[in-house]
């Protein structure tokens, strides 16, 4: 059997840990710059509030319902949700961590999936404060349905276990298939031309020939699924990006050239961190910025990119190229909006060739980001950053100002008792 492992609102319950006077109060996290909602406690929905629903709509709730709103933390999501992966590996020998919010864990051996589930959601309250649904069956995709219905399901009390035909049945039933894991919108308007309504109508439509053909193996893997037939394997290794990119809407506009490289510094720094993750390196970087089209203002669209000669992962040589190319595209006189960093034509950081005529230590620039990455995991993210960054410049930052402090990650924003 396998469980998936859900936060319940996640966000918004990270938010609550630290100010329990909210439980059971409407709660909202804003996107970047308190754009729009992206998280919603049911309390909040119950008022009316949408997934991406601009703040300014719902603004005047704040007074007339007491809603509260947040800007997103990324650094106390990021920690909680480390926390509560942690503890799920003391539980099971096998955890697949799915996002930040949700992960698969193997319960082969485990007698009663149902007892075992209940006690590891009040586990995870108990230690980490988060609330969380549990949804067990045999496979990936039907884990996804008893998750869904132990989330809407008041008797369920967050956990649903789908170990017999009966109740699988009930339970594909009740989910719309644009609701069903994997299947796209386009997807589901296809599939409903074939009078396929729920999960339940894919799993007993009698012509696969027809489901491959029109939905590719991934849809028939995704029918034998439903019908109880592991397909997904657990743990199956994820595959490397293949390009990463990092960019961000300013809380106000750019207009010097020194802002804007500032800013682009942060993106390549974020993309070379993740690059070396994956453990890889890159032969192109390209920088991108653009104007406010929705402004009766002067257009431009800046943009560059770069060859290198060999494949790097190295921040700062990967920050000093996309300074130059900022100096040779960037225009005075206009005024930046959003700016971003993307990094591509990836090689494997073991496997790859280098160009003998452009000299390179590589054994001293890999040792270097090997330690930087070490400090800022233990320290906090951005303890050891290029000067390049700046230093507490708030001429490009993001509009948050409704964020909470980072309780868990910063010595100077640890929670106080009064």
């Amino acid at each position: 059997m396998i469980a998936l492992v859900d936060c319940n609102s996640f966000y918004c319950s990270c938010e609550r840990i630290f100010k329990p006077h909210l439980n059971k109060k409407p709660v909202v996290v804003l996107s970047n710059n308190d754009g729009c909602a992206v998280a919603r406690t049911k309390e909040a929905r119950a008022l009316g509030v949408k997934m991406g629903e601009p703040y300014f709509k719902f603004k005047h709730l704040c007074k007339t319902k007491d809603l509260r709103v947040f800007s997103t933390n990324f650094a106390l999501y990021i920690n909680i949700s480390d926390r509560v992966m942690s503890l799920l590996k003391k539980f099971s020998p096998e955890v697949e961590v799915y996002s930040v919010d949700e992960a698969f864990i193997d319960l082969s051996g485990v007698k009663n999936p149902d007892a075992f589930a209940r006690e590891l959601k009040k586990i995870i309250l108990l230690h980490v404060g988060i609330p969380v649904s549990i949804g067990v069956a045999p496979t990936k995709v039907l884990a996804k349905v008893a998750n869904k219905v132990a989330k809407s399901s008041v008797k369920a009390h967050g956990v649903v276990v789908l170990d017999n035909v009966k109740l699988k049945d009930i339970a594909l039933k009740r989910v719309a298939i644009e609701d069903l894991w994997g299947v796209g919108r386009k997807n589901a308007v296809k599939m409903r031309m074939l009078g396929i309504k729920t999960a339940y109508d894919l799993k007993e439509y009698k012509n696969d020939q027809k489901i491959r053909k029109i939905f590719s193996i991934l849809g028939l893997r995704m029918k034998h699924e439903l019908e109880g037939i592991q397909c997904f394997e657990f743990n199956e290794a994820i595959k490397k990006k293949k390009e990463i990119m990092c960019s961000r809407t300013f809380g106000d506009s750019v207009f010097k050239k020194k802002h804007l490289k500032k800013a682009i510094a942060n993106y390549v720094s974020n993309a070379a961190e993740k690059l070396r993750k994956q453990e890889s390196k890159c032969l192109k970087i390209s920088v991108f910025a653009r104007t406010n089209s929705f402004k009766n203002t002067p257009q431009y669209y800046l943009y560059g990119e770069m060859k290198l000669t060999n494949p790097t992962s190295n921040t700062i040589k990967l920050i000093h190229h996309a300074r130059a190319l900022v100096d040779k595209y960037f225009k005075d006189g206009y005024e930046y909006k959003k700016a971003g960093a993307k990094i591509s034509s990836f090689m494997d950081q073991y496997e790859y060739q280098i160009n003998f005529l452009d000299a390179t230590d590589k054994q001293k620039d890999e040792s270097l980001m090997k330690v930087v990455d070490l400090i800022n995991t233990r320290e906090g993210k951005g303890t050891i950053k290029s000067l390049a960054c700046g230093i507490e410049d708030k001429a490009w930052r993001m509009n948050r100002n409704f964020k909470s402090p980072r309780y868990t990650t910063s010595w100077n924003e640890l929670f106080r008792f009064h």
